[in-house]
This record gives C-alpha cells, structure tokens and sequence, in this order.
C-alpha cells in the first residue's frame, strides 16, 4: 500500500471497503486533467475497513496529502480520527470528505447533501411538498437533510424492521423534517409522491418497476452501477424526470475537488462525461 509520495506532489484517494468497484479515482483524476493539475496531483484507491482506518490516517505524511473520499463503512468511523467537522457533516454524523492541512489538522465534511440537492436542482426539481425515501443508513439520512433543505414537508421512509423504522425517526426529529415510518412491504405505495429517493442497495428496489405509476413524478435512485437500475428504466419509459446515482458522484466530487485542491470551479462536464465512459453500458 502506497501512500508515499513526491514532496512536490499532492495526494488524495477514496477509502473504503469494498473499493475496487470506485468511480472516484475517474472523476478526480478527469477532474486534475482538465485543471491543468495532472502532474501535480495523484488520486487513488484504497482497500480500507474500520479497523484498518486509525492506522492508515495516522501513517499519512501531512506534506503530501490533502484530501480523503469516504465510503462506506467509513462515513462514521472517521468521525473521533478527525480535530472538527462541519455543520453539514455534524447534522447527520456522516463523513465523506475529509481535508488534510499541511498542519496535519484534519478536517471532516459531508458533500453528499450539497451533492444531492446540486443533482436535484440540476433536473429543475428545487421543492417537493412531500417524499418518499427506500430505504435507511446513512444515504437514507443524508436525503432527509437534503429535503429538509428544499423545504419537504413530510417524508415517508419505507424501511425493514424496527430498528430502522426508530432510527429514521430520529433523523427527523434531528432534521426538522417530519417522517412518518412505513413497512418495507408496502414500498409500492411511495411511488405515488412527488418524489422518491432511493437508497437501497442494488437489486432491493427492482420489484417496484412494475409498480410504477402512468405519470409518475421524479426519482433520484442513489445507484450508478448497475445503470439504468430497472426502476430508474421504468420511470424513464414514463418520461418523468430521473436523478442517477452517477449524478450524485459528479456533483459531490466537485465540492471535494474544490475543498482539496483550492481551484474553483471544478470541471463538472468533463467529470460527468469521464464517469460516464467508465461505467457500462446498460
């Protein structure tokens, strides 16, 4: 594991385990090439869990490095590795940025809920009087902070068990957002809102394209690969407005970009189009 580097060279990388499946090392370094920062900048992968995290923060040279991705399981781990967080992050107790100063201060961020609401924005949607969110964990958190930011006024989240129904919960009071919790079995009732953000992991949410409404609203569905998940495909055929997980990446690693490296705006085209190429095709 390298995590050396040049004296004159700036490094970051995204964490987390699993990893090889990352698009980030495509869209940073996209990112780099397009700023005229390629040879100054590296960008890189690590196979990294909870356990294996103090060991490799603590062992990176403060000359050198600059900036972390997180991903999971890592967005709440980092939390006691790091001297302050911001407002945003400290709202839902989930990282994914973390800024390293050549001080060896370390400074953790959360550009999931910009991100999120950057990708929604992007498609025209700015308020929605009412959601629905698949799923729960931190993704799931992050978008009751996102819609709380676009003023939503009662969320649904369709959840399995009790423990995550409690756990929404929670985020609600926390967020200012009032959600009211729902059984996973009944998810197909929450494509009948203005929109629905899915958060669960590949293949849990493919049922429900046959549920689709004639005249659906708009979808943000957290995946990027596969893509199209057979939801998003099945909304598409509706043509109602869709938000892809590639999205989210894009506009999320703008922000980490701008954090690392101090240059903005960072290149979202060529990002966009670099994740694109890399994905396959569906």
């Amino acid at each position: 594991m390298d995590t050396t580097g040049h004296p004159g060279t700036r490094r970051a990388a995204v964490l987390g385990s699993p990893i090889a499946h990352s698009l980030s090392p495509v869209l940073h370094r996209a990112a780099f090439e397009a700023m005229g920062l390629a040879d100054a900048w590296r960008y890189d992968r690590f196979e990294v869990d909870e356990a294996a995290l103090p060991g490799f923060i603590g062992g990176l040279d403060p000359a050198v490095w600059r900036g972390l991705s997180l991903t999971m399981p890592l967005k709440r781990a980092v939390i006691p590795l790091l001297d302050e967080i911001t407002e945003t992050a400290a709202s839902v107790e989930a990282v994914n940025t973390v800024v390293l100063g050549p001080d060896g201060r370390r400074r953790g961020d959360n550009t999931d809920i910009p991100g999120m609401l950057a990708a929604l924005r992007e498609r025209g949607i700015t308020s929605a009087p009412s959601a629905a969110v698949l799923g729960a964990g931190a993704t799931a958190s992050s978008a009751l902070a996102a819609l709380a930011r676009l003023g939503t006024a009662e969320v649904t989240a369709y959840v399995r068990g009790p423990a995550r129904a409690a756990e929404m919960r929670q985020w609600g009071d926390r967020l200012g957002v009032a959600v009211r919790v729902a059984d996973w079995a009944d998810a197909a009732k929450a494509l009948d809102e203005p929109l629905v953000i899915a958060t669960t992991p590949a293949g849990a949410a493919d049922h429900l394209a046959a549920a689709v409404p004639p005249a659906p609203g708009a979808l943000f569905d957290v995946l990027y690969d596969p893509w199209p998940t057979p939801l998003a495909a099945a909304w598409s055929r509706r043509d109602a407005p869709v938000v892809g997980g590639l999205d989210l990446l894009v506009h999320q690693a703008v922000l980490q970009i701008e954090q690392y490296t101090g240059h903005a705006p960072a290149p979202l085209a060529a990002m966009r189009a670099a994740g694109e190429a890399a994905l396959p095709r569906g």
